[in-house]
């Protein structure tokens, strides 16, 4: 069975579809939030140049989506599908951001909960990676019950590698992450 990277996946109060070109204005719009970036390793993501970069790796990536709040039907925000290794049972769930009034709880869960359950019908263990002074994004992994299982480097964009705490998420885990 192939893993597919973009399914078009639907909850209660978001929707994630594939990344098109044509989001690019909907999508910067949030991006372009200074605050969201504040503690994670590339803070100047922001930057229509900076924000660049990363919209055309995700489009390039093939596992990018844009997450949309399914009552205004307006784009609130990205994640991606990325490092698919069929041998080890594994894939990346990652490049996550939301817009600031969707941040603390339902809306980060359901994304997840709907990612790690397609994840889930094809390998057995779901990875993050987190910047280590995201401090913010590390506590939103504990608190869907990922499991802090070391330390990589990662690179952002054109930044110079950087360190990050890695988490893990095996199937059959117990999830904090439901309805």
């Amino acid at each position: 069975m192939v893993f597919e990277l973009q399914p078009h996946l639907k909850g209660k109060l978001i929707e994630l579809r594939p990344l098109a070109p044509a989001d690019w204005d909907e999508l910067f719009a949030v991006a372009s939030d200074s605050l969201i970036w504040e503690q994670h390793p590339e803070r100047d993501r922001h930057k229509e140049g900076v924000f660049r970069i990363f919209f055309k790796d995700a489009l390039e990536s093939g596992g990018a989506f844009v997450i949309i709040d399914r009552q205004t039907q307006h784009i609130i925000g990205s994640t991606r599908f990325y490092g698919y290794d069929a041998e080890k049972s594994e894939i990346e769930i990652g490049w996550t951001f939301l817009a600031r009034k969707y941040w603390g709880g339902r809306f980060n869960a359901e994304m997840k909960r709907l990612l790690l359950n397609h994840a889930f019908e094809f390998v057995e263990s779901v990875l993050f990676f987190v910047g280590e002074d995201n401090v913010r994004s590390q506590k939103a992994m504990e608190k869907v019950g990922a499991t802090k299982v070391g330390t990589a480097t990662r690179t952002y964009g054109n930044r110079p590698p950087t360190p990050n705490v890695k988490y893990v998420i095996s199937k059959g885990a117990k999830l904090r992450v439901d309805d």
